[in-house]
């Protein structure tokens, strides 16, 4: 059968109102039983800096200035949230969606973890597949009223963060390095990615900066020296803290007590997001 072919074409005029132009968003409605007003995502160019402590670390100091917090943990092949505070127990599921668990210090936090049978077991998905999930914890979760989602991405500049860039409305992020002289590079291309696709990078948390030597005090670069107020320069955002390694933040991590720390090296950060 012969397909039927239109004579007419667009232009300007006749495109004007369509569709298709009102709005080329990928953006995803969020779930109706929700209202979020900030979106913070916290990314890294690379794995292993510390960006979940981070995210944790910045949610715990708002809900701590009386602010509603959640934690959507897009790590979804290496979730870490929900040990870092407590929580094994599966989320609800209810008619109206999900329902994230909550923290002793009221932090919502939703991952994949709270929706496997046991937190150890591997999640071999390809692509699509994670990224459909990430959407889902923003469509399908109820989380109330927050005034700050974290967004705790996994490294690199792939998928998910595409994903999330896209489908949620990040309002900014924040980078999280550590002092090798490889970050510069590595910063550079989180910085630049988020550039390209319209995001605000709020500032940059160098974690692992130096060991505090417990007899006197003085600060020990293990990293080497730090190059992270130079590269912040260079690309025109700030530095919002730099974190020590903290021997009692490593352990309430990885006792579940996480949501007992206050982390006061990030005092610039949580300005900024006031």
């Amino acid at each position: 059968m012969a397909r039927e072919c239109s004579n007419t074409s667009c232009s300007k005029e006749s495109c004007e109102g369509c569709k298709s132009k009102e709005s080329n968003s990928f953006l995803v409605d969020l779930n109706p039983d929700s209202k979020i007003t900030h979106v913070i995502g916290v990314v890294s160019g690379k794995g292993g800096v510390g960006k979940s402590m981070v995210t944790a670390s910045l949610a715990n100091a708002m809900a701590a200035e009386g602010y509603k917090v959640g934690i959507l943990d897009a790590d979804i092949t290496g979730p870490s949230i929900p040990r870092m505070y407590g929580l094994s127990k599966p989320a609800a599921v209810t008619e109206a969606g999900i329902i994230p668990p909550e923290s002793g210090n009221g932090v919502k936090v939703m991952s994949i973890n709270l929706l496997l049978n046991s937190e150890e077991e591997p999640v071999i998905w390809r692509g699509p597949v994670i990224a459909g999930v990430v959407k889902q914890f923003w469509t399908d979760v109820v989380w109330g009223e927050l005034d700050y989602l974290f967004v705790d991405m996994p490294p690199g500049t792939g998928d998910v963060p595409l994903t999330v860039f896209q489908s949620l409305p990040v309002e900014g992020v924040v980078i999280v390095s550590s002092p090798q002289d490889l970050v510069r590079m590595i910063v550079k291309k989180a910085y630049n990615m988020a550039g390209m696709m319209g995001i605000p990078v709020l500032g940059i948390v160098e974690n692992y900066s130096y060991i505090e030597c417990p007899d006197c005090g003085k600060q020990i670069p293990v990293f080497g020296e730090s190059h992270i107020d130079e590269i912040a320069e260079s690309l025109n955002t700030e530095v919002l803290g730099k974190m020590p390694i903290r021997r009692e933040y490593a352990l309430a991590a990885d006792t579940g007590t996480f949501g007992c720390i206050i982390n006061n090296y990030l005092a610039e950060a949580v300005k900024v997001l006031q």
